[in-house]
């Protein structure tokens, strides 16, 4: 038995270090082998992309990786960057298309690591907040805003009914205009956890939430959020310390992440078990983070977004599973000591509902709170790209502008590594190889008719 926050704890299994994430069943797959661009890695054809070769001619290339920013030019072919040149050097086939972008920043595509697409809005009506079908419509439009905004990868970590996983789906075939959906589906709490408190409405309800409870009902909930399409496993307290270590452990046997939206107690249950981020900026120990910093977990702070209530509401209230004091100074001091202890920190919104009508501006705001926590503006920029992918599981494939990454690019016209208020003005978006967003404009390319199987009879001109 341990004492955690005063309270006491009784021991259970935990998740040994074996599992960490390469030795799941991903490993048997060859290096050189194609598959989805996702943490699920399935075999896959080799997606064709563009036919000719795109570049963004001499601008101000950010280096996610360095965090430095130095003239050059981005050269994409099909869905991947084929090479970054010095500003002197032009290696392009003469039937390239050329984009002159001098004087704008060239960087990774924006990751948000934390929203809710389909959540309703606010005068979204009762009857319609469990549909799928609405879900879907209001996460496409959302998706719309993120684009139109500079991201190109999000983590949505729960929505309603099999919405989620649709959109994830259309996206990653290039059928709808949006940035890639990274996606949790559903929650996995205990009975009552997270989510899932009465009074129950339809998105505190099974749509949006499965409450399990044992170990193996934890492990069969993660199997199940699995066959519908996750790419992230998202749990949340209450739950026990064998039913923690099993969906982790189950988890990651699959070959995905685990998400934890947990506090107090639940922390040090979920660190252990092995869980990969800790979700908000929610009440924990020094020593909690001291064992998070021990055990490489991740955390998303979402500061922002508990700022937004604290200035609205004043507080967060009604909720079981907020059954604490916050507020801004205690958050950011949680914060601070995160970082004072090298935790590793991603940047998500928590944007969900109407709050995606305030995008970028939300995630700006994220932004600003690393800084004013001790980042440089680069860096804040790096935990925005190449440490959101990295967190995702997908670093080697997204998050920095290097070559055989996924074409996943942004134009900014403006200098965002010296001001952040720039990444307001956002001009081209390329995603997976295709220019989605121009002059700050959606492009909806034309539909090209597939021809049919036999010819047209012919006219009769009589």
């Amino acid at each position: 038995m341990s004492t955690v926050l005063g309270v006491s704890v009784l021991a259970g299994p935990v998740v040994s270090s074996t599992y960490a994430m390469p030795q799941d069943r991903r490993t048997v797959l060859s290096p050189t082998e194609h598959t989805t661009d996702d943490p699920r890695r399935i075999p896959a054809r080799r997606p064709a992309g563009p036919s000719r070769q795109l570049v963004l001619r001499g601008g101000r290339v950010f280096d996610a990786v360095s965090g430095d920013v130095r003239p050059g030019t981005v050269v994409i072919e099909g869905n991947v960057i084929k090479a970054v040149l010095p500003p002197e050097v032009e290696r392009w086939p003469a039937d390239a298309q050329v984009i002159d972008v001098t004087g704008k920043t060239v960087m990774p595509g924006l990751i948000d690591m934390h929203v809710h697409l389909t959540y309703p809005d606010p005068g979204t009506p009762i009857d319609e907040q469990a549909s799928e079908g609405s879900g879907v419509l209001r996460g496409e439009r959302n998706l719309r805003y993120y684009l139109e905004s500079g991201f190109t990868s999000v983590r949505d970590m729960n929505g309603v009914s099999k919405a989620p996983y649709l959109l994830s789906e259309w996206s990653a075939a290039n059928d709808i205009p949006a940035p890639r959906v990274f996606t949790a589906g559903h929650i996995i709490t205990g009975t009552g956890g997270h989510a899932t408190e009465r009074p129950v409405t339809p998105n505190h309800g099974p749509e949006y939430a499965w409450e399990v409870d044992g170990a193996d009902a934890w492990r069969a909930a993660v199997r199940r959020t699995f066959k519908e399409g996750a790419s992230v496993i998202k749990i949340a307290s209450h739950f026990s310390p064998a039913e923690v270590a099993a969906a982790v452990e189950e988890a990651h046997l699959l070959g995905l992440k685990v998400a934890c939206d947990c506090e107090t107690i639940y922390t040090p249950m979920a660190v252990q078990a092995g869980v990969d981020t800790i979700e908000h900026p929610l009440p924990r120990t020094d020593e909690t983070i001291a064992l998070m910093a021990r055990h490489k977990t991740g955390a998303i702070p979402t500061l922002q977004v508990y700022q937004n209530l604290f200035d609205s509401s004043g507080a967060y209230y009604g909720s079981t599973s907020r059954r604490f004091s916050m507020t801004s100074q205690s958050n950011f001091d949680i914060f601070k000591k995160m970082k004072a202890a090298g935790i590793t920190m991603g940047v998500g919104t928590d944007t969900i509902g109407g709050a995606h009508r305030l995008i970028p501006n939300v995630y700006i705001a994220e932004l600003k709170w690393f800084v004013k926590g001790g980042y440089s503006i680069p860096d804040a920029l790096k935990a925005a790209t190449i440490t959101n992918a990295m967190l995702l599981d997908m670093a080697d494939k997204l998050g920095s502008l290097e070559a055989g990454k996924l074409a996943d690019v942004i134009v900014v016209d403006g200098k965002p590594d010296l001001n952040l208020d720039d990444l307001q003005r956002i001009d081209l978006v390329v995603k997976d190889g295709l220019v989605l967003i121009k002059g700050g404009q959606l492009v909806t390319p034309r539909h090209v008719p597939e021809p049919l199987r036999k010819p047209a009879p012919p006219q009769d001109v009589r």
